[in-house]
């Protein structure tokens, strides 16, 4: 109980300092907490701490004003222009393998080995098969994908870009940048907008 109670007071007087600090001291504060706290491990580097310019424009408290129109035209525009597509200008690859990588989220972490593929973990978010009853919201549903925007070229552009990087659609997506930042090969993206945009995914039955 002792314990207990010293923690309870170890607590509150970090948030009383914190409270007098600026947004900008409260921030370092917390980035050197997190540096002090996190060892490198296997492929888990502390690289992983260091933002980029949209990960720091996208990193605002409550008490930060929302992101201006332009703010947000600028980031849409910086990752547009980063967007790399398949050099044989095919979107499409297999969506049962697309499916896989949607179910499976290894990868990345420091007991994963880097040598092995990465998932997608797809799921986790989004529902996107009917016969998959297990899934998050945290997104939307991406059930009938395809069906409902159509099989264009320009829609499967679309999907693979935003499967690449949503950043350069929406600003400040919680959505990782699968392709931006080397979770996802080009042709796991690929079989992941094959389960989107083929007919014959079950996404779109």
């Amino acid at each position: 109980m002792k314990n207990v109670h010293i923690t309870v007071l170890a607590g509150a007087a970090l948030v009383a300092g914190c409270a007098t600090m600026s947004d900008t001291q409260v921030r370092e504060h917390a980035v050197e907490i997190m540096r002090s706290s996190f060892a490198a491990r296997g492929q888990a580097k502390l690289d992983r701490l260091d933002q980029d310019d949209v990960q720091a424009l996208c990193s605002r408290t409550p008490q930060d004003p929302p992101l201006t129109k332009a703010e947000e035209e600028k980031i849409n525009a910086s990752q547009k222009a980063a967007l790399r597509y398949p050099a044989d200008g095919k979107l499409l690859g297999d969506w049962r393998a697309g499916e896989k990588i949607a179910q499976t989220g290894v990868g990345k972490q420091f007991s994963d080995d880097p040598k092995a593929p990465s998932g997608g973990n797809c799921y986790a978010c989004h529902q996107l098969t009917k016969e998959e009853i297990s899934y998050g919201t945290i997104g939307p549903s991406l059930y009938n994908f395809a069906k409902i925007r159509g099989y264009s070229e320009d829609m499967q552009k679309y999907a693979y870009g935003k499967v690449y990087n949503p950043q350069a659609y929406t600003a400040c997506s919680s959505m990782p940048r699968f392709g931006h930042n080397g979770i996802l090969t080009e042709q796991q993206i690929k079989d992941v907008t094959a389960l989107l945009m083929d007919p014959s995914s079950p996404v779109n039955k």
